[in-house]
């Protein structure tokens, strides 16, 4: 036992991952946070960004942060989502949770016009609401002078335009499947890119065309557990602990080693979360 605890260390000494998104507060993972975290920390994922879809997310997400070391916690409204929200109360509880000095972004937030209104009211009021919330949060953002981590799904340049709008705000575009003409726009107006397992894909082409591109100082990776695993899990429940095949493709298309890739991406999520330095 003891030997190969020491290999163990001596292999996870050469490389230190971090997850930029991955919902430990969902109810896949309920009663099982633990076990997630401690898979993850055995294959070298040291710190694992928990993203809140909502309010109830954003106190789960605290609450796991401030029981396992390595956890950091966001607070936001993801746009599928603000059907369910308190109209009379909902701004003020982010604003009052993201003020927590845990709270290292506000996220998810966004856009998504893939999904019908979840209230089943009319399609453009739902997208004018989603754009609502989606604006209140920026400003947010800029008053607590945290980055965000935005959703986009199916809105053609729509969360641009917005982000435009609001240049003072650092985004993170989380789970990047866009074109490379988007991806240029983002990385032109000074936001990050984030990569998930549809980088291992087959038919996930256009997102390493994407990816090939994103200068290494403004590229991330996330498992966005449990969604999206990445081959050779891909169909199963993701979670953080899978993150090493998604680096090793990123690896790949950059031609550089694993360990440089590992490293590089946790030291560009460190510079965006404002997270302490990876020898701390």
């Amino acid at each position: 036992m003891l030997i190969g605890g020491i290999r163990a260390m001596k292999e996870k000494s050469h490389f230190f991952l971090t997850d930029t998104h991955a919902h430990l507060a969902s109810s896949r993972f309920s009663g099982a946070v633990a076990g997630v975290v401690a898979r993850a920390a055995a294959s070298g994922v040291e710190r694992i960004v928990s993203i809140s879809c909502d309010v109830d997310d954003t106190l789960a997400n605290l609450a796991i942060a401030r029981s396992h070391a390595g956890v950091y916690p966001t607070a936001g409204i993801h746009p599928g989502y603000i059907h369910e929200i308190d109209p009379e109360r909902w701004f003020d509880d982010i604003r009052r949770l993201a003020a927590e000095p845990e709270i290292v972004a506000i996220g998810e937030i966004g856009l998504d016009y893939y999904h019908p209104p979840g209230d089943g009211g009319s399609v453009d009021s739902w997208r004018q609401r989603q754009r609502a919330v989606f604006e209140q949060l920026l400003q947010l953002a800029l008053d607590l002078r945290l980055p965000v981590v935005v959703h986009q799904r199916a809105c053609g340049g729509d969360v641009m335009d917005v982000l435009d709008d609001f240049p003072g705000v650092t985004a993170v575009l989380h789970c990047f499947s866009g074109t490379t003409a988007e991806a240029e726009r983002a990385l032109g107006r000074g936001h990050y890119l984030s990569y998930t397992g549809v980088l291992t894909f087959k038919n996930g082409e256009e997102v390493r065309e994407a990816a090939r591109l994103t200068p290494l100082d403004r590229v991330m990776i996330e498992t966005d557990a449990p969604f999206l695993a990445p081959v050779p899990f891909r169909g199963k429940s993701s979670e953080p602990a899978m993150l090493e095949h998604t680096a090793r493709t990123l690896a790949d298309l950059h031609g550089l080693s694993y360990e440089e890739i590992c490293r590089t991406t946790s030291q560009n999520a460190a510079t965006f979360f404002g997270l302490p330095p990876l020898d701390a």
